[in-house]
Order: structure tokens, then sequence, then C-alpha cells
């Protein structure tokens, strides 16, 4: 903040009681535009900025490759892609504004301590207790592990399927009276849960059109699909699959420009529903994550959002609070920076939106990257009961500025620097690059070490370097969303759609399915029973989802081995009773196969059923 031409910079202490004291900011109505940020605000969030704790500071004219020490900030030593956003291609006012930053004040009183310095932390430690026995929630039995598919009728359970069998029905109707034709009658709940079964299906068997499992002309047909529905009856409903009343989004879309409008409409009652039996089946563990996901989609919507470091690029982003089994707790779309009331910054916003002090109790610890992490939001979750411990970024409000005793690029592997103001503790660790760490529940050094296989004099030797608990907790704790994201991933249910709101339905589908897997992974585990693989878990619920049970290939009980052409012969008419000409040899013989039904020699000196099985002609079946 600049006053008369003289910049301050706030201690972590002031920052809190600065971001608190503001008024909330004017908001700009939401958008449909599809390809273009609603605000500057908007453009600064696709760039991964939040205005109200990074520092934009003053514009100052720098040429390629003439970059200070303190805009080199990457945190991918503790985990890779930490990079957000995209580099901005159009000139304009937000691109005007921001350029190299010139510190004017920097406190030099003030030094990086190393970790031969002691550090306590100034606070007693948070006590762990949870609104809820952690893990598995009433109504499923410690004692008895149930099914797949009714694990996952809790997550869709018969209200939920009441409601998209009803909306379908009504958005098939409308599209009737629009003029459109096809067949139709009212689906069922029954065929709701098949058509799911099928979508997880098409996850499993991969083909490149819905059409090509009713194929019957290909040497890549599947036979499954047809026995559970027709062709165009699954085609039908997935035009048609609607989860909210397509009046009230006619009713919705007039208000569209308006503070009434919902952008969520389309999508609120699985929404809701979802996030509710997502928290009502499964308590999360102490340690918590909280970090963005993407769902795939290109639709010309103002929803879709550019993470330049994601896999899946544009899509609608979700936050996400999973726990370290990689199990969704808690999500929340995000509609626009412009529908924050709060005043505090997205990312202060974004974390609080899913933190439930009144739900998840406290003690919990809070992980998160370096978009996230702000001391004003570590502040204000300590103030809570909540610890946390993120990445952060030099140029977040709050974050000390000095240079004394600072690492730089000479410095040796395993350095450690830290300073503590309050309850906040910020480390910066040497490894292959700088590591930033902040933290309320951790101390500088507590004599950890970390394994690392460095080349000299052309061999690989093993060294064991100083590593501070924050990041080390920070790499064992962070990844449950990402790990979540992986899970959902490997059999997702998701494929093409015109409609952006039937990709997130699939992606809601893909959640339960997934947090249904986890708990019957968990259950398995309580009761000392081998769990299902994934593949399988999922096998199991498409079969009971579609209420097909799949035939299994017609085998034979008979083998190519030498039995009596006749059984219960009198002891006289043992040699003679039905002998029959070798299909071999041409000789009389009482054996035939069992399988082929053929007459063939067993003696000693003569073993035709043997040479007739081993020839090249008669391959065996």
């Amino acid at each position: 903040m600049e006053r008369h031409g003289v910049r301050r910079f706030y201690s972590a202490s002031e920052v809190l009681e600065l971001v608190t004291a503001q008024d909330g900011q004017n908001e700009e109505r939401y958008s449909s535009d599809p390809d273009t940020a609603d605000t500057d605000e908007e453009e600064d969030f696709i760039e991964g900025i939040d205005k109200l704790h990074d520092i934009t500071g003053n514009i100052v004219e720098e040429k390629d490759g003439d970059l200070n020490e303190d805009d080199e900030e990457d945190n991918n030593g503790v985990v890779a892609g930490a990079s957000r956003g995209r580099k901005r291609s159009r000139e304009g006012p937000a691109s005007k504004r921001r350029g190299k930053r010139s510190e004017t004040h920097v406190d030099t009183q003030v030094k990086w301590k190393t970790e031969k310095e002691t550090d306590h932390l100034l606070h007693p430690p948070l006590h762990f207790r949870p609104k809820r026995t952690p893990g598995v929630q009433l109504p499923l039995s410690n004692t008895e592990i149930p099914s797949p598919s009714e694990l996952f009728k809790l997550f869709f359970d018969q209200a939920t399927i009441k409601t998209l069998c009803e909306n379908t029905n009504k958005n098939a109707a409308k599209n009737l009276a629009a003029g459109k034709k096809f067949r139709w009658t009212d689906v069922t709940a029954n065929e709701m849960y098949a058509y799911i079964g099928l979508t997880l299906y098409m996850g499993l068997m991969k083909r490149p059109q819905l059409k090509d499992f009713w194929r019957t002309t290909t040497a890549f047909q599947v036979s499954y699909p047809g026995k559970v529905m027709s062709r165009d009856r699954f085609l039908n409903i997935h035009t048609n699959v609607h989860m909210s009343n397509p009046e009230d989004d006619a009713v919705n879309d007039q208000k569209k420009g308006t503070p009434d409008y919902d952008p969520l409409h389309r999508l609120r009652p699985l929404y809701d529903s979802l996030r509710v039996a997502c928290k009502a089946l499964y308590h999360p563990r102490k340690n918590l994550s909280v970090d963005e996901r993407m769902v795939a989609t290109k639709a010309k919507i103002g929803l879709k959002q550019y993470i330049k470091s994601k896999p899946t690029k544009w899509g609608i982003k979700l936050f996400v609070l999973s726990d370290t089994t990689g199990y969704t707790t808690d999500f929340h779309i995000y509609t626009g920076r412009s529908t924050q009331k709060t005043g505090k910054g997205l990312s202060f916003d974004a974390v609080m939106s899913l933190i439930n002090k009144d739900y998840l109790g406290s003690g919990y610890h809070i992980y998160c990257d370096n978009f996230y992490t702000s001391p004003a939001l570590f502040c204000h979750l300590h103030k809570l009961g909540f610890g946390a411990c993120g990445t952060f970024r030099n140029s977040r409000v709050g974050v000390p500025k000095t240079t004394k005793n600072a690492l730089t690029k000479k410095s040796p592997r395993g350095s450690i620097r830290w300073l503590r103001e309050g309850p906040l503790i910020f480390v910066k660790w040497m490894d292959t690059r700088e590591v930033s760490v902040c933290s309320t529940v951790h101390t500088a050094f507590k004599g950890d070490a970390v394994r690392r296989v460095v080349k000299a004099g052309g061999q690989h030797q093993v060294l064991y370097v100083p590593v501070p608990s924050a990041v080390r907790d920070y790499n064992c704790f962070m990844g449950g969303v990402d790990l979540s994201d992986q899970l959902i991933g490997s059999y997702t249910s998701w494929r093409k759609c015109k409609k952006w709101y039937k990709t997130v339905l699939h992606h809601f589908i893909d959640i339960a399915v997934t947090n249904s897997y986890l708990i019957h992974k968990e259950m398995c585990a309580q009761l000392e029973q081998k769990a299902p693989k994934h593949q399988a878990f999922q096998e199991q619920l498409t079969v009971a989802l579609c209420g097909v049970e799949p035939q299994a290939a017609p085998t034979t009980s008979y083998r190519h081995l030498p039995v009596a052409i006749f059984e219960g012969a009198s002891v006289e008419d043992k040699a003679t009773k039905g002998r029959r000409k070798c299909k071999l040899c041409g000789k009389c013989t009482p054996f035939m196969c069992e399988a082929c039904k053929l007459p063939l020699c067993v003696i000693v000196d003569r073993n035709c059923h043997k040479d007739f099985h081993s020839s090249s002609g008669h391959a065996k079946k």
C-alpha cells in the first residue's frame, strides 16, 4: 500500500486486521460471455493472482532476462506443477499495471534464522476434537460390508433418482412439444439406474462412439449393452437427462444479469444432495487438503475457466476438500469472483467455504498450495482452531521481505532459513531449488532428513539432507485431492456432451462411485477382509445397476480322455462288447475319446488316442 509516495509492508498480525476491516467490494454482475473474463479481477484469477493478497507493485520497465531474484518464485521442489494461470497475450488494463516489483523498504533489523537456532511454538498445540468419530458413519454397519450398489445408492438415493427421473421426463416432454422427433415413454427409477450403470460400463469398455456399443456387424462387438437397454432408448435418455425443472430453468434464465440469477440452477438439486451425502457418510481424519479440480468442457459458458498447469486446461473449476485417502469430503463449484461477498479475496473465501467448524470440529490441519496460502487466512484459521500449512509466494502481503541472511542460489542443498511472526512460521529450504512453506503447526526443524541421489565424479551417491518438518508433512498430506482426481480419472463415466450440465452430472456420478469404493475399501480393512481392486469394484457396481447378470461362456465338462465305448458289459463280453474300428488305424477297439466320441486304440504297443490328438491336423479343442 502506498501513502504519499511511501510504501508500507504489513506484518502478519496487521494483515488480519486490515483484511477483516475491509468493506465488501462492489460486485460485478454475472456474465455469460464464453471466452472472456467478467472483469479485470477475473483475469487476475485466470493468472492465479489474488489482488487482496498479492503485491502487484509499481511498473518498472525491464528487459528479458533482467529479473530480480525475488521475482523468481518456484515451489516445484515440493510439488510439481505449482505454477498457475496463463500468460496474457492481449494488451489491456490488467496487463499494463503489472511488471517488475521494486522493493522500496526492507526491514534490515530482522534476519532469517538457520536450523541451528531453536524454535518453539508460541501457543499450545492444537487438540484434535472432531465432531464425530473419523471414518465411516452410520447408517453403515460395522459388522457387515454392503455391496457396491448399496453404497452407491446412499449417494444417489431413491429421492435423488426420483428427482432426476421427473425432470428428465419433463425435459423430454418439452423437447417433443418443440418439434423434436423421437419415441418416448417416461423413464423409471430402474431405467435411470440402468442408464448410470451403462455409463460406468462405457468407462471400462472404451469405444469411439456411443452407437458402437450396439453394433453387431463388427469384430469388436459387445453383447452386454443390448441386453440391458436398446440403443435408441439409451440415446433418448442420454439426450433428455436433466437435473432441474425445465420450467424453473426458463424463469432463472430470465434473471440473467441480475443478482438473483443462479448460474448453477441446472445442477442445484443433485449438487446440494451429493454434498450432503459426502459429508454425512464419512468423517475425515486429521489431515485435510484443499485444491482445485477441473471438469473438462469447452462449452460456451461463463463458468468455463483456464488453468495452464492442469492436464485439463479448459473446464469448470471445483474447489475440493479431501482427506489423505482421496475421499471427496466437500466441494464447491466456482461461479466467478464477482459472486464472492466477504471482500477478503478469492483464495480466502475458497478455503473458508469448505472449512466448517460446526461440521468438522477443531484441531484439523489444512494443507494448501501457494494460491491459497496467505498470512491473513492462516491467522484466521488459527483463531478458529485449525492448523494450516502450505507453500507461499514471496509476493504475498505479510510475507517477510528481508534479505538479511536469506538463501541464495549458491546455498548448499539442505540449507534452512526461518522466521517466526506470532503463530506463523515462514520456512525456506534449499533442495534442487528454493522451497517456501508457511505453517501454524510446525517448528522450524526437528532433525528430519530426506534421501537424495546425486551424481558426483561420474557416480551416483546417496545423501541424506536436512528437511523442515513442514516440508515433509506437506509432501505427505497435500496429495489428497490429486489422489481423488487419479481415482476418478481411471474409470470415468464422462463422455463428450453438448450440454455442460450433463458433463457435470457424470462428474457427480464419478464422485459417488469413487467415494463408495473408498468407503468399501476402508470397511474391508476394518473387518480384515481383502478389498477388491478398483476395476473389480466398478464391474460389480455396473452389473448391479444394470440389473442383468452376465452369462458365462459355455464350457464343456468333457476332456480328451479314453473311455470305454460300452459300459456295463458282463465279464464274458468286456473284450468284445461295443468294439468299433479305430479312426486312425482301422483295427477294432473297445475305447473311444470322451470329448470327440471317436473310437481310438489304447494298448501297450499302439496308442492311437495319443497319436490322433497330438497330430498337427487334429488340434485339441
